[in-house]
């Protein structure tokens, strides 16, 4: 796997992964009908390190590394990981992972949390526990599910 810095020529990839998993409605809180233009825009919000994988030719992964807050919060990031529906299993997340902690690292981070991991992502959860990562904080009933109703999400901590 290579994992690069995205470039605007990159657009049509990163949506064709992020499309169906937004639509999908059950990992993050985006509106399911967001469109094109505005889900780019969220994924490339300036202050985002905007980074894609490729697989033997093909995109099969993007994420965004940020700084999760400012001023006083500016020392820690955060991130956003999205695999390509066929490529799920293959450890594309694991891979995304470990890189932006290299990354984070180099961008003097100190430490990551994610903000908001809806609980029922169980693969993500485990993941991201295999990473190092504790679950410091429960948001009860914080997101709604399409199938499953209002589930809880967690926020997840590592320091670096």
């Amino acid at each position: 796997m290579d994992i690069r810095p995205a470039t605007s020529e990159d657009d049509d990839a990163i949506w064709r992964v992020l499309q169906p998993v937004f639509r999908a409605g059950e990992t993050y809180p985006i509106p399911r009908d967001i469109g094109r233009a505005e889900a780019l825009a969220y994924w490339h919000t300036p202050g985002h390190h905007v980074f894609l994988v490729e697989d033997m030719g093909g995109v099969v992964g993007t994420y965004y590394l940020r700084a999760n807050q400012r001023g006083g919060g500016a020392h820690v990031a955060n991130c956003g990981y999205i695999v390509a529906d066929e490529q799920t299993h293959k450890g594309v997340a694991r891979a995304m992972c470990i890189h932006s902690i290299e990354q984070a690292k180099q961008l003097s981070f100190r430490a990551m949390q994610f903000n908001f991991v809806v609980s029922t992502n169980s693969r993500a959860v485990k993941l991201w526990q295999s990473m190092g990562f504790e679950i410091v904080g429960k948001l009860p009933h914080a997101f709604h599910h399409p199938t499953r109703g209002h589930v809880d999400a967690y926020v997840m901590f590592r320091t670096l």
